[in-house]
């Protein structure tokens, strides 16, 4: 052999494959083949020193933090009970506000879409001057131009 230093031992005990290209545990610092160099494959007794995980609270949609130690449920909970933004008497927030204009549609938009013509709001049906018979200005222009 030509270069006898060359690759590492996965670190493994059921593998000992020799890698030319072995990835070091970000926990325990032993090498590892591209089969067990995750914290699940080879059983890393220091995963819990890198696998941290922010909960969310399931009714304001805001992450709680908890300190080492703590339960995350127990954490969550207290956020619930104390902290949470949540109101259930509370309506949500409309989104679909702008109504359009043109007589009978009653479709609402996200968005304000106003005729440059005429300076109506309308739907995305009916935004242009054709489509919503636009009558400020004259004449709509022709569909050709």
């Amino acid at each position: 052999m030509e270069f006898p230093d060359l690759g590492k031992h996965c670190s493994e005990k059921t593998c000992k494959q020799l890698d030319f290209l072995p990835i070091t545990c970000d926990a325990c610092q032993q090498d590892f083949c591209k089969d067990h160099f995750t914290f699940a494959a080879h059983r890393c007794p220091f995963a819990f020193k890198k696998d941290i995980q922010v909960p969310v609270c399931p009714l304001c949609s805001s992450p709680v933090p908890v300190k080492k130690g703590e339960l995350p449920d127990v954490v969550v909970g207290e956020h619930m009970d104390r902290d949470c933004k949540y109101n259930p008497g509370k309506s949500r927030e409309k989104i679909f506000t702008h109504r359009c204009s043109r007589e009978g549609c009653k479709r609402k938009e996200m968005l304000q879409v106003v005729c440059d013509v005429c300076n109506g709001s309308f739907c995305l049906r009916h935004r242009h001057p054709l489509d919503h018979d636009c009558k400020q200005g004259g004449r709509p222009p022709s569909r050709t131009g």
